[in-house]
Parts: structure tokens; C-alpha cells; sequence
């Protein structure tokens, strides 16, 4: 009898949870499947899953089939997600150290400005970060973890704090129990709410700064007209279940007042901000803005994330998969985690690095020798923006590709082509006819020492966001109905 490795044990038990859900829905009738598609639209709309598009609310599309990840999957997602997370947090005092780090993370001289400004012993001690992870796994797979490839970090203005646990919830409602009457012994279950995760961290810094309020504000564009529409919904959760005021300002309507940040007669304690501080500066230098308010947040340790959060550059990836950094600056767990999980990344340039194979050699003529091995992407933009995938194209184009990553100021990343998993799910379509469509499928990690938050995407496109009208797919964690013996031995029931 073949022995399995627990890693394999693990994959091939998530295996056959996913057919049983599988099983499940095709032996649903039409009519059921397109109810429950009515349904899941109808109470997207009453649970405020909406994405705005020149002001105008457009339900999120939610898959059917949730996707399922075991216990124990979770967990060593949770500790590679929080290595790595942990690991980008450094990331301010290795810039301000070394000046081969100001290279592959490069900041413009105002934001570096902010950077000496802000960042103190506070900051090194106590330095929040709330960042999800993008990142690939197929946890079908008996060889799951090594399909587990991280792909950009957010570290800013994390979008799906409200959609992410409310689709999962969502599925567990509408979609659970049809399921569980054809298959009544199978286990599934909502998983770590992203919105508690984010909550227990603002509630430990508050301790950490010494602030005894809880009132929490959200520094957003609140008036943009594009993008995840939460903010309310966020708001009114936190209010029922932990009595806390949230608070929604725009950069313009903070004030400063004995030595206090305000908002319309309320002080702030913390806040969370959804901009960038390049955003902040171009406020300030175009528009006249007074962003002092947002200043002194930083500067007192007050502002979630820290100034480490201006560090999710694509390129950031640079420093964890180049030996030079890695071994100067990392510990031999860290490296190891970074080798399995960590696709090559390098920020594009006419230079010599080390290559995928490990050799030093020169990185344009194998971005322009290895273009179906490849995906171009500008280094610090987001929401699936211009992301050019190498075998999608031709030589020429690609080629084409590169001269204008090369001149834009911007600056851009070159990075390994991830392999991304394909979920099959039903689609009713719109003259009324049910069928099961193949959709790529992109994980949101966003770690934490209370547990993991995932936010699951999905398309038809190999560029998976919701902004590029994309879906969401919940993932529900799952349990084994028996122990797998190998290959030969089937499933104890």
C-alpha cells in the first residue's frame, strides 16, 4: 500500500470534499439552480455587495459553488501568508539603510520625505499593518502546497473587508443548505470573518498607542463615483456588534485642534486609510489640500497601515527572491518559505540579476527570449490595470510591450507566469439555460495572529478582479468525512 505524506493526504481529502459539492450541484434540477442564482442576486443586493461604477451600484456576481479548504490548509496558509507579511513590515528601516533597497522600492522624494517624518521607535515596535496577500493555490491538489504561489501584495486600502466575509456568509445561507439535502453528512462552514480580524488588530493598537476611545476613522476618497462600495456597510456592522463610531472623512475634512486630529466635532483615536501617500501629496501640491491632520496620525503611530504600507510595490517581491537580500536580511525560514512560495519577480531594467534558474544573466534579453514564461505589470497600480501576459501575445507585441514599460516613468515589474487553478461553476445564462463554465480563481490572504481572511475571486479572464467585472467565489472551510489510506485504499467512511 503507497503511503501518503500528509501534505498529499491533505490535497487529496480537499479533493474529495470538492467532488462531493461538485456531485451535489449536478445532481441539482434546473429550476433549483436558477432559483438559487435569484436568490443569491436578490440578497447580494440586500446585503450591500456592490461595486460602483461611475456612481452607479452593480451587484457583485457571486459563485454558486463555494470552494472548499480544509482546517489544516488554513493554518499554513495563515503562517506562509503571516511570514511573508511580517517580513514587507521591515521594509521602511531596510529602505531607510540601504540604498540598493531604495532601488527596487523606489519612492519619490516627498513620500520619502513622509517616510523620515513619520517613522520612529513607535512604529518599529508596534507597526500595524493590515495587507491581504494575492496570491494562487489549487487545494484539490495532493502537491497543493507547491501550488501555492504569492503574486503582489496590498498593503494599503485593502478592498473587501465587507464583501469577502459577506459572500462567504452569503453561500452558507442560500447555497449550504440545498446542497446538504443531497448530501446530508457533508461538513462545511463559514470561516474567519476578514472584518474581526481587521477589528482585534485596530482594538491591540489602540492599547499599544495608549488610546482609550474607540473611534475609528476611515480616511477614504469618499465622494469617487468608482470602486468597492463598504464603507456603510462596515460602519453599521461595527456599530452592532462592537457599539464602536465609525467615522468617513475625506483628507479635506480633518482638522487639527489642540494638538488633536478632528472629525465634525469628533476626535479620532485611529484611522484607516484608503490612500496612498503619493495620493496624499498630489492632494497637497495640486489642490491645496491640508493634509497635516493625516501627518500627525502617521507621526503619533495612529494611522493603519503604517508608512510600511507604501511599500507593497511589486518589486517588493525583488527583495525576497534575490539571494543578495534574502540572506543578508532574512532568516533561514524566512528564505525557505520565499523559495517555495514566491513568484520571480524583478523590476524591469537593462541589468544583470539573478534569473529563475538561480544564474546571474542579463534581464532584458530573457524577459525578451522567455515571453510565454512571462507577465509584464506596472509596478505600483492595481485593480488588474494594463497587466500584459506574455503567451497571450506575439514576439513582436511583446517586444513592443517591453520598450514601453522601459519608458515609462512609472516604472514596471517583470514577473513568472503564475499557473492559475480553474473552478467549474454553474452559470445560468441569459435566455434561462444552466451550464457549468470553467472560471481562473485569485486568493486574498490577509493574515493575522486571530486567524485568516480570504477574499476569493473569480473569471473567465486570466486577469482575475473585480474591477475588471470579475466575480467573487466564497471559500468555505470544509471537514473529511474519513481518513485517506492511498491510492489503492479509497476513503474510510
Amino acid at each position: 500500500m503507497v503511503v501518503l505524506t500528509p501534505a498529499e493526504e491533505l490535497g487529496l481529502s480537499g479533493l474529495h470534499l470538492d467532488g462531493r459539492v461538485r456531485k451535489a450541484f449536478y445532481a441539482m434540477s434546473s429550476e433549483t439552480i436558477i432559483e438559487l442564482s435569484r436568490r443569491m442576486t436578490e440578497e447580494s443586493a440586500k446585503r450591500h455587495l456592490f461595486y460602483l461604477r461611475e456612481g452607479e451600484p452593480e451587484v457583485i456576481r457571486i459563485m454558486l459553488r463555494p470552494i472548499a479548504v480544509m482546517p489544516d490548509q488554513l493554518a499554513y496558509l495563515n503562517f506562509v501568508s503571516l511570514t511573508i507579511l511580517n517580513s514587507l513590515k521591515r521594509l521602511p528601516d531596510l529602505y531607510l539603510q540601504d540604498f540598493t533597497v531604495r532601488e527596487i522600492v523606489p519612492l519619490s522624494e516627498p513620500e520619502q520625505k513622509w517616510l523620515w517624518d513619520t517613522w520612529g521607535p513607535s512604529q518599529r515596535e508596534n507597526n500595524p499593518v493590515l495587507g491581504r496577500l494575492d496570491a494562487v493555490a489549487e487545494f484539490t491538489s495532493p502537491m497543493w502546497k507547491d501550488s501555492l504561489r504569492f503574486m503582489e501584495p496590498n498593503l494599503c486600502g485593502v478592498g473587501g473587508l465587507h464583501l469577502g466575509p459577506t459572500c462567504e456568509q452569503l453561500l452558507a445561507d442560500v447555497v449550504l443548505p440545498v446542497i446538504q439535502r443531497s448530501d446530508p453528512q457533508l461538513q462545511m462552514e463559514v470561516g474567519q470573518d476578514l472584518r474581526e480580524v481587521f477589528i482585534q488588530e485596530v482594538f491591540d493598537h489602540l492599547q499599544a498607542v495608549g488610546r482609550g476611545g474607540h473611534h475609528v476613522c476611515f480616511v477614504e476618497p469618499k465622494y469617487a463615483k468608482q470602486g468597492p462600495d463598504e464603507q456603510e456597510a462596515l460602519a453599521q456592522y461595527f456599530h452592532d456588534r462592537h457599539g464602536l463610531k465609525i467615522m468617513h472623512a475625506d483628507p479635506r475634512e480633518l482638522t487639527i485642534t489642540d494638538g488633536e486630529v478632528w472629525y465634525e466635532g469628533t476626535v479620532v483615536d485611529i484611522a484607516y486609510r484608503d490612500y496612498e501617500v503619493r495620493d496624499l501629496i498630489r492632494l497637497e501640491s495640486e489642490e491645496g489640500v491640508d493634509v497635516e491632520p493625516i501627518r500627525l496620525l502617521f507621526r503619533e503611530n495612529r494611522m493603519i497601515s503604517s508608512m510600511a504600507g507604501d511599500f507593497d510595490h511589486k518589486s517588493c517581491w525583488e527583495l525576497l527572491t534575490d539571494h543578495g537580500f534574502v540572506n543578508k536580511y532574512f532568516t533561514a525560514e524566512e528564505r525557505q518559505i520565499f523559495r517555495r512560495h514566491i513568484l520571480w519577480t524583478r523590476l524591469l531594467s537593462d541589468r544583470n540579476t539573478t534569473l529563475p534558474d538561480g544564474e546571474t544573466g542579463d534581464l532584458l534579453e530573457f524577459v525578451r527570449d522567455q515571453h510565454e514564461l512571462l507577465v509584464l505589470k506596472p509596478n505600483r497600480s492595481y485593480g488588474g490595470d494594463r497587466v500584459v501576459i506574455g503567451h497571450l501575445i506575439d514576439l513582436v507585441e511583446w517586444d513592443r510591450e517591453i520598450e514601453v514599460a522601459l519608458a515609462d516613468s512609472e516604472r514596471w515589474v517583470v514577473q513568472r507566469l503564475a499557473s492559475l487553478p480553474v473552478h467549474e461553476f454553474p452559470v445560468v445564462g441569459s435566455d434561462g439555460s444552466v451550464n457549468i463554465e470553467p472560471f481562473y480563481t485569485v486568493m486574498g490572504f490577509a493574515p493575522s495572529k486571530y486567524g485568516l481572511g480570504i477574499l476569493g475571486r473569480s473569471s473567465q479572464k486570466q486577469v482575475v478582479n473585480v474591477a475588471q467585472r470579475g466575480g467573487m467565489c466564497g471559500v468555505l472551510v470544509g471537514r473529511p468525512a474519513g481518513r485517506l489510506m492511498g491510492p489503492g485504499g479509497g476513503y474510510l467512511k
